[in-house]
């Protein structure tokens, strides 16, 4: 990991088209702004592993199957 300190409104730069800004700092907490392309997809990293994790619960969720075929339909326009 390359650490780097940053002083508000300092700028760093990732390869030719990503720019990560620090643009402020209020107590614990720091506000940057990423510049970036389109392409390139930027996400919290605590949402990328709730989604992750919600993901991995789908797979092991029981499948429920049910036969349609038996089913009484009425045809439309009836009531």
């Amino acid at each position: 990991m390359l650490i780097l300190s940053r002083k508000v409104n300092e700028t760093i730069c990732i390869g030719n088209d990503i720019r990560v800004t620090l643009l402020g700092v209020d107590g614990d907490k720091i506000k940057i702004g990423i510049d970036a392309p389109r392409e390139v997809k930027v996400f919290r990293e605590e949402l990328l592993e709730a989604t992750r994790s919600t993901n991995r619960q789908a797979v092991q969720a029981p499948v429920v199957v049910f036969d349609t075929s038996k089913l009484k339909l009425e045809p439309e326009g009836d009531s």
